[in-house]
């Protein structure tokens, strides 16, 4: 911990990074109940099916698809730290705004193919 220079830039995408990781832990229990529900027939398959095409999970899969992608920029960023490059704080305040960025460009791009698009290419 001594090696990091936290600015509140690089502690805001950190804390954001761990809370999308949690998110994303929460989103597995979704994924196991749907696989569940793929392994237990065709009955559980529709019923599964019916739940998980609800409104309220449009709202979660956005959310899913939110923390997927910043958690997955942060984590690279992370591996580059790990070697020892981009702890200075200027470095870390710019690293910070290009996982920003390239995380929101990332969830737009996915956003409109998974949503808009209707996931056709």
């Amino acid at each position: 911990m001594s090696v990091y220079k936290m600015s509140r830039y690089t502690l805001a995408t950190s804390i954001f990074n761990r809370i999308t990781g949690v998110g994303l832990s929460v989103g597995l229990i979704v994924l196991v109940y749907w696989l569940m529900a793929v392994a237990s027939g065709t009955r559980a398959y529709e019923n599964a099916h019916q739940v998980l095409s609800a409104g309220i999970f449009k709202l979660v899969y956005a959310g899913l698809l939110v923390a997927f992608c910043y958690h997955l920029v942060a984590g690279i960023r992370h591996l580059v730290w790990d070697t020892g490059r981009g702890l200075e704080r200027a470095q870390s305040k710019l690293s910070a705004v290009v996982v920003v960025t390239v995380s929101s460009a990332l969830i737009l791009l996915l956003g409109y193919w998974l949503f808009l698009a209707g996931g056709r290419a």
